[in-house]
């Protein structure tokens, strides 16, 4: 239940409403920017550090949840994905102070999010965790993706 929390307050409230309130109470910059600013620091900072840090701690979770592997061998891996997760995640936080972090973490997250939504897609017999954990990767995958192309579109 406090998965699903997580998720649901990263990858849709947090972000949605950081970029309606600053869209109605300083609107200064283009809305394109603000969802692409605030989709980075919640979906992909916030979401990829907490995600990172309970995989370096708790790689169980993980490992038993999302990808159904009993066996200890696998929580190395789990923890080096953490640690990749964390090292994103990081960077995602940091481009609230480093604007020009935002699109290229967009770019490196949404390829990430987009191959680990459609890997879940084809599993069999998905969890409760791992539906949600595809429902949201896909969704970040196709808010990043558009916020991506929409920037380069603009930028030519």
């Amino acid at each position: 239940m406090l998965y699903l929390a997580v998720v649901a307050l990263t990858m849709f409230i947090l972000p949605i409403g950081s970029v309606t309130a600053e869209h109605v109470f300083y609107a200064g910059e283009p809305l394109l920017w603000l969802a692409g600013k605030w989709f980075v620091f919640w979906g992909v900072g916030v979401r990829l550090t907490l995600a990172g840090a309970r995989q370096v701690m708790q790689p169980e979770f993980t490992a038993r949840e999302i990808f159904h592997m009993e066996s200890s061998e696998a929580l190395p891996l789990v923890r080096e994905l953490g640690i990749a997760n964390l090292a994103t995640g990081v960077v995602g936080i940091l481009s609230l102070r480093a604007p020009s972090f935002v699109l290229p973490v967009a770019i490196s997250a949404g390829i990430f999010y987009g191959i680990a939504g459609f890997r879940h897609i084809a599993e069999r017999g998905r969890s409760g965790n791992e539906t949600v954990a595809m429902v949201s990767d896909l969704w970040i995958f196709a808010v990043l993706a558009a916020f991506v192309c929409a920037f380069v579109r603009a930028a030519n």
